[in-house]
């Protein structure tokens, strides 16, 4: 039996001390970054912004898109319901804004085998201006800063880079516990990111890709019937041999809280989205989750019967360690970024640090329910994921209401 733990201990030790050094390479690549000068090349670009209702501080959300330091560029709201909530904000803003950025609202309709999100962008693509040369995606959820659009469309001028990603860093205005632990375990997928082009995925809620590159790769045809738009343009970009480029500029901050109902909701949606869509990453966070939760549960067991006392308390000393080590770095690059919330992340400092143990337990449970599952809630929708090119929708809300 010690033997066994050793053996497992001793590739969960490896793992934790390479996920350090990724965390060496991640806070690096901030800073390299980071120290680029801005670059000249600014195309006139169409922001494509799906909405979907009354998102927590929408309003400043969307209201960060009017003021992106970029010279020439348009918004393109999309939306399923004339009478969708968001509609009376996002006309105040354009009204507002009507003197100095271009912005209109496209009223999609009701998506009967897609996603609404999907179904919103496949509409909103058609009415881009015919000078647009860069097609951008965000999230009504993100809230970027004022350079995020010059930084995410900068390294395009590269034609071998086929998008460009930013990824998303929770922030709770309301200090909950559910709130904090849905924050730690979605920076540990944001540290995937990095230097590697070719190993980066896309992130839909801050993503940049050519008009040309869009067009060549037929997105819009592939999007047709899926739930994931990133997942199908990081398949399509692979497909053709190009790069994927992360711009830590283009990190975005989501400053909203949540409950547990919807702190499991969402990470549960992200696992069963994940198992349609790339089964290989499934099955390595299923594999990597369940390691870890074997050898701490082992390793404490031990420890308290006494059984090879010195075996589990090195190999857990040496997990805490390098964990806690990454989870550091990876605070320490965002802080870069970030820098408008400073006190918020002061505040998630102790949490990032040492919440991350509770983190495998929630993904193992994530990846159980994506096994059993292929149903999910997503802004009020149910949907089956029958596969990654086919979804149905079970009910909607507020027609079942």
């Amino acid at each position: 039996m010690i033997y066994i733990f050793g053996f497992f201990a001793a590739l969960l030790i490896l793992f934790s001390f390479k996920s350090w050094r990724g965390g060496v390479a991640y806070l690096d690549y901030f800073r390299r970054e980071i120290a680029r000068p801005p670059s000249d090349f600014t195309p006139y670009v169409s922001i494509f912004a799906p909405c979907r209702g009354l998102d927590e501080n929408l309003r400043e959300n969307l209201a960060a898109l009017f003021r992106q330091n970029y010279p020439a560029y348009e918004i393109v709201f999309a939306v399923d319901d004339a009478a969708d909530e968001a509609v009376a904000v996002i006309e105040k803003l354009i009204r507002e804004n009507e003197q100095t950025v271009r912005a209109q609202i496209v009223v999609a309709g009701k998506a009967k085998n897609e996603s609404q999100k999907v179904h919103n962008l496949r509409e909103a693509v058609l009415r881009a201006a015919k000078a647009s040369e860069i097609y951008v995606f965000v999230d009504s959820d993100a809230r970027p800063a004022s350079d995020w659009l010059r930084r995410l469309t900068a390294p395009l001028e590269n034609e071998n880079v086929g998008a460009t990603t930013g990824y998303r860093w929770f922030i709770a205005e309301k200090q909950r516990f559910s709130a904090e632990l849905r924050a730690v375990w979605n920076a540990s997928i944001a540290s995937a990111l990095g230097a590697n082009t070719k190993s980066n995925f896309c992130w839909g809620g801050s993503m940049a890709m050519r008009r040309e590159t869009f067009e060549k790769l037929e997105i819009r045809e592939k999007w047709r019937g899926t739930l994931s738009d990133d997942f199908v343009v990081t398949r399509a970009i692979r497909k053709a041999g190009l790069g994927i480029y992360f711009v830590p500029q283009a990190v975005v901050a989501t400053v909203e809280s949540c409950n547990w109902r919807e702190l499991f909701e969402f990470t549960t949606r992200q696992m069963k989205i994940t198992r349609v869509y790339s089964p290989d990453l499934y099955v390595a966070s299923l594999i990597g989750s369940f390691l870890f939760n074997l050898v701490f549960i082992f390793g404490v067991v031990l420890l308290v019967f006494k059984a090879a006392f010195w075996l589990p308390l090195g190999a857990l000393f040496l997990i805490i360690v390098f964990s806690t080590a990454k989870a550091h770095l990876r605070l320490r690059a965002v802080r870069l970024i970030l820098n408008n919330y400073e006190p918020e992340l002061d505040r998630q400092s102790w949490r990032q640090n040492t919440l991350w143990i509770l983190t495998p337990a929630l993904f193992l449970c994530n990846d159980i329910a994506a096994l059993f599952s292929r149903r999910i809630v997503w802004r009020e929708i149910e949907y089956q994921l029958n596969s990654s090119q086919q979804t149905s929708i079970i009910t909607r809300k507020y027609e079942s209401d």
